[in-house]
């Protein structure tokens, strides 16, 4: 992990959505995705949000599965976020294999 991402993460951890954003908005890697699309969902972007994590868990790699699988639960979470109650739950089934 290098220092803009644990950066961007230790942000999001303290509740600076736009401290996080500041250090990854640039950047187009599956980490960086990943934190923005957390950050876009504490401000209340969720569709932007669900955009970003769902780019991030196709650009993490297949030894990267427990990347992919917080990806999938943390769109998950901004889809209960909005209300959208009624997905599918295949996805979540499978995250949960990858861990």
């Amino acid at each position: 992990m290098d220092s803009l991402i644990a950066a961007a993460a230790r942000a999001l951890a303290a509740g600076d959505a736009l401290g996080a954003l500041k250090r990854v908005s640039l950047r187009e890697d599956p980490p960086a995705l990943a934190l923005r699309g957390i950050a876009m969902a504490q401000l209340g972007e969720h569709p932007r949000a669900r955009e970003l994590l769902r780019r991030a868990a196709r650009g993490f790699g297949a030894h990267e599965e427990l990347s992919r699988a917080r990806c999938v639960v943390a769109e998950a979470e901004v889809a209960l976020a909005m209300r959208e109650l009624g997905g599918s739950s295949r996805a979540l089934v499978a995250a949960q294999s990858m861990a």
